[in-house]
């Protein structure tokens, strides 16, 4: 009887030993700190349904408090465009930005935000979850020890504010613009002197003829900036950004060293932000639309065929550079044009049915 009590204690004595190791993990917290490329109170990026506010609260509170998160805007622990190269240093452990930022660092990454003449929220989500977009967007960013995650979307985005009409190509000529990305280049192709300035600078620019038009976003940000009160002429054709989505880089060493369950809660609430903040543009971009146009006098219109074939045309050709030069780039483009090829096919079945027939009807 002696030898079987001690039998069963010294086995209660292993189990909670081989048990100790997992409870130890399991109450592991991680203090990471996010910095981003836009201010701390900025609509939609920092603040509201979908932001990286509203990222950070889900992480921490999905995770029990096992992953705290300390948010930094732009400025207020590094500039706005540092938070690329603060990561993959191990500087901090996350930063909220945009992938087009850093197409000095990759023309690829271009891509991962809005490519010119692209897919819209639907199509682009299609790539990035199904269609090889996200295993890409980890190749090209892996050298530089960063793991990308989408988490956040615009849906399509408008062309800008203009203080005087554009009607023909020409006018585009000489025109100093605020606008970043592939769509700067694809504008300078055609004459703009394109410059990207942060968004607490684009008004007072817009308003005091430092630069001659402006795009950001869409009506409901557009106008907090206050852009409405420096330029009349709104143009719709959202060429540029047909879908703007936003990333989350988190350091590749720091990624790795969350367990599992931690690592599907990250992933978890970028996806779920990704489709909250698309869904707070639409709303908030109808109602910002009307009042624009009632209430303030807006001319809100689209660019003519023309000048969007021209535009176009100007993209095709710095793609055909891009991809000729960087294999990186070439297989990212070819992935992304083949998806493209077959969702407009799609389309012509589905989304373009529903704008001509149901909602016309």
């Amino acid at each position: 009887m002696r030898r079987r009590e001690f039998t069963k204690l010294a086995l209660a004595g292993t189990a909670a030993t081989i048990a100790a190791p997992a409870v130890v993990r399991a109450q592991t917290t991680f203090n990471w700190k996010m910095t981003s490329f836009y201010g701390p109170n900025a609509a939609f990026y920092s603040t509201g349904p979908g932001s990286a506010k509203d990222l950070v609260k889900r992480i921490e509170e999905m995770s029990g408090g096992r992953i705290k998160i300390q948010f930094y805007g732009a400025g207020e622990l590094i500039p706005a465009a540092e938070g690329f190269d603060a990561v993959s240093s191990g500087t901090v452990e996350m930063n909220f930005a945009n992938s087009y930022f850093w197409t000095g660092k990759s023309f690829a990454a271009q891509y991962f935000t809005a490519v010119p003449f692209g897919l819209n929220f639907q199509g682009f989500n299609g790539w990035y979850y199904d269609g090889g977009g996200a295993q890409l967007w980890r190749e090209v960013y892996d050298r530089f020890n960063l793991v990308p995650f989408l988490c956040g979307n615009t849906g399509v985005q408008m062309t800008g504010w203009f203080k005087k009409p554009i009607e023909k190509i020409e006018d585009l000529n000489g025109l100093k613009m605020r606008i970043p990305g592939l769509a700067g280049r694809v504008y300078k192709e055609v004459g703009v002197d394109a410059r990207l300035l942060p968004p607490g600078e684009i008004f007072p620019a817009l308003e005091r003829g430092v630069i001659d038009a402006a795009e950001f976003v869409g009506p409901f940000l557009d106008r907090q900036l206050g852009l409405h009160r420096a330029a009349k002429y709104y143009y719709t054709t959202g060429w540029h950004e047909t879908a703007t989505a936003s990333e989350l880089t988190i350091n590749k060493a720091k990624w790795a060293s969350l367990p599992a369950d931690l690592k599907a809660i990250v992933e978890n609430a970028c996806a779920a932000c990704n489709v909250i903040s698309e869904a707070w543009c639409q709303k908030n971009n109808a109602e910002a639309m009307e009042d624009l146009i009632k209430n303030h006098g807006i001319i809100a219109q689209p660019l003519s065929d023309p000048i969007v074939k021209a535009l176009r045309a100007a993209n095709e050709k710095i793609l055909a550079e891009a991809v000729a030069k960087d294999p990186v780039t070439k297989k990212v483009h070819d992935s992304y044009m083949a998806y493209l090829a077959k969702f407009k096919e799609w389309s012509g079945y589905s989304e373009a049915v529903y704008h001509s027939k149901i909602l016309k009807g």
